[in-house]
Order: C-alpha cells, then sequence, then structure tokens
C-alpha cells in the first residue's frame, strides 16, 4: 500500500472507532478482571483501564494479546470477517486504524491456527511515539521508509530505510517517529498467547 492509498484509506475514516467498550463488555461477560487480562497480556491495569475508557488505544501487538486474554480474536472484536487465504494479493489485505493519530495496520497474512509469527506494514504519522512494551517473544522490523528512534533496553538506535532490528520482546522497548514524513515499518512478530490459569 503507498502512502497515497493509505491517505485514500484514512480519509474514509471519520473517527477513529473507540474499541474500549467493547473490550470491556467481552472482559465482563468472561467474568475477568482488569488485573486478570493484565496477568494474561503483561500488560498495566492502569493502560488496560485507559484502552476501556477510549483513552488510549493499544498497538496491534498489544490488541492482539488483549483478544488472545479474553479468548477471541483481534477480528471478532473488531467486527470484522477475515476468511483464511494462504496467498494474499496486495489489494486484498486487511487493514486497521487504531488510535487518535490512526496508525495504519496492513495484515499481510491472517493467519492460520498454531502460526508462530504475524507479519503486518505500519504507517506512523511524525512524531508518534509507539508504546513503551516487554512481553514475551520476539519481533522484526525493517524500516521502508522514514525515520526511527527506537528504544531497546539501555540502547537508542537511529534507524533509516534499509535498516532493521531483531530482537527478544522480553527486553524494554519503544519507538519515536523523527522528522516531518510518516514512517512505513515491515514488522514480523511472535505473539505468545497466554490466558487466565
Amino acid at each position: 500500500m503507498t502512502t497515497s492509498r493509505r491517505q485514500a484509506t484514512q480519509d474514509t475514516v471519520q473517527d477513529t472507532p473507540n474499541y474500549g467498550p467493547v473490550i470491556r463488555q467481552r472482559r465482563k461477560a468472561l467474568g475477568m478482571t482488569l488485573d486478570d487480562v493484565a496477568k494474561a497480556t503483561d500488560l498495566t491495569i492502569g493502560f488496560l483501564s485507559q484502552v476501556e475508557r477510549g483513552i488510549s488505544a493499544p498497538s496491534l501487538s498489544s490488541f492482539m494479546r488483549i483478544a488472545g486474554a479474553l479468548q477471541t480474536s483481534l477480528e471478532e472484536l473488531l467486527k470484522v470477517p477475515e476468511p483464511y487465504m494462504e496467498y494474499v494479493p496486495k489489494d486484498s489485505r486487511q487493514t486497521y486504524v487504531l488510535g487518535k493519530s490512526k496508525r495504519l495496520y496492513e495484515k499481510l497474512g491472517p493467519g492460520f491456527p498454531g502460526a508462530l509469527t504475524y507479519p503486518c506494514i505500519i504507517h506512523r504519522p511524525p512524531g508518534h511515539v509507539s508504546e513503551h512494551m516487554q512481553h514475551e517473544g520476539e519481533v522484526f522490523c525493517y524500516l521502508l521508509s522514514g525515520s526511527l528512534e527506537y528504544h531497546l533496553g539501555n540502547k537508542v538506535f537511529i534507524m533509516t530505510p534499509g535498516d532493521s532490528i531483531h530482537h527478544d520482546t522480553s527486553k524494554p522497548h519503544f519507538s519515536k517517529v523523527l522528522g516531518d514524513e510518516e514512517s512505513v515499518e515491515l514488522w514480523v512478530s511472535s505473539t505468545p498467547i497466554k490466558t487466565p490459569g
């Protein structure tokens, strides 16, 4: 998806949907507390509360972990159909817009039962700062365009197009989009799903 296609997609979205009430409704239907979901996702109770109240929007990775903890799928929470196809033409990718900054996520595949990785392309606006994250799994990021300041533990990397990073996500990490143009990032992540025991 080119930047112009991204803009066309965003132009069709007047306001980013608030998924908080859907998450809260599902959590309460399962009889789960915010603490239960926090333990299952490695996210804080405070952050989850903000998500449910529409104050914060989770990243796609965090959204997937929340869905897993709530014994459902991202697509079910977003109420979008997702037919399984091994081959996905570029014009048939599912996209999600999350947060007030309208970050655009392009899913590169619908996944399948037992899949170990989740590939996507993320478009982020200038100045966007990601969640501060630390959880089980691993992630790979290849920067297609734009510039990123990537924080990994005590290290800071300035990424430009063509640079990549691959690390264990148990290390604290977050990133910021530098400059005055959006970043376009190819991500492949593993997102272990844990359910309360």
